[in-house]
């Protein structure tokens, strides 16, 4: 079993009187979430369920990586901007799957991600972290997570 925490892809800023939640993903964001959707697949992980913010750019980029995965994201407000500890409680309540994939927003996700992984670790957009899960049951918490690694859009071959 696995966990995924992404970061939503890159969001755009050409509409100045946009309320932050409402802003969507720009060009380069499009094109990194469905790569981003296409290397978790390459390493043998396809989401079986998705969960995401409301805000725009969020549900776009779970939207793209679901239709790469044949999945149906489903959204959480609690996730918008969401703090460590909102993302331990989001965690704690979901329901065991193959692989979960969770799409938030910084800074949360990357105060989490090093409060599970023990260490810091930089989630620029459309970035994901690999968690394995080392227990078939019971809540998904800090104490059966195994740190794996995080992929960086960046840092894909072929970028």
């Amino acid at each position: 079993m696995h966990l995924l925490l992404m970061r939503h892809a890159k969001s755009s800023w050409d509409q100045p009187g946009l309320d932050d939640h409402d802003r969507p993903l720009n060009e380069r964001g499009l094109r990194a979430a469905p790569r981003m959707a296409r290397h978790l697949q390459d390493q043998g992980l396809q989401p079986d369920r998705i969960v995401c913010s409301t805000a725009k750019r969020a549900e776009q980029t779970a939207s793209l990586v679901g239709k790469t995965c044949g999945v149906i994201p489903i959204q959480n407000e609690d996730l918008y901007l969401a703090d460590p500890e909102t993302w331990r409680e989001i965690l704690g309540t979901q329901p065991r799957s193959k692989c979960l994939l969770i799409v938030g927003h910084n800074f949360g996700i990357e105060e989490f991600i090093e409060e599970l992984a023990g260490d810091y670790h930089r989630m620029p957009t459309a970035a994901v972290a690999h968690f394995h899960v080392t227990q078939a049951e019971g809540p998904l918490s800090k104490e059966n997570l195994d740190f794996v690694t995080v992929w960086r859009p960046k840092e894909l071959p072929g970028h």
